[in-house]
């Protein structure tokens, strides 16, 4: 069975404007040769980061095309359940990476970051 890895916000949003460049060795392998899942509190992150100005792409333009390019999949679990973990990542503040990361934990996953703060408090976190 392949491997299977979660993807954070920034990371696709990357893939999705081809920056690969940005990307550690590391990174891009474990993309090319993983499955790909996203916790759908992506999906309401890019929203946000579309209304704000940050992204000129709305959510489902950056989701289906990666979805159709690069095989990537939306997980789908129990809310409640990784609201429950979300509760024990209290090192951050940021809503979002707070699911994200609760996510991949309950899925026992890697989650793809570079976010510094993740991957200083979580140890399936990965960048390099």
């Amino acid at each position: 069975m392949e491997k299977l890895i979660f993807l954070d916000t920034h990371v696709l949003i990357w893939l999705y404007a081809g920056k690969l460049k940005l990307f550690s060795n590391l990174a891009l392998r474990e993309i090319r040769k993983s499955n790909l899942y996203f916790s759908p509190v992506v999906k309401l992150e890019l929203q946000y980061l579309y209304e704000i100005g940050k992204i000129s792409e709305k959510p489902g333009k950056i989701v289906n095309a990666l979805k159709q390019e690069i095989g990537l999949k939306e997980a789908n679990d129990d809310f409640a359940e990784i609201v429950e973990e979300a509760l024990n990542h209290d090192w951050t503040r940021d809503p979002f990476d707070r699911i994200i990361s609760a996510h991949a934990k309950i899925r026992d996953v890697k989650l793809l970051t570079k976010d510094q703060t993740i991957l200083s408090n979580c140890t399936f976190a990965f960048w390099e």
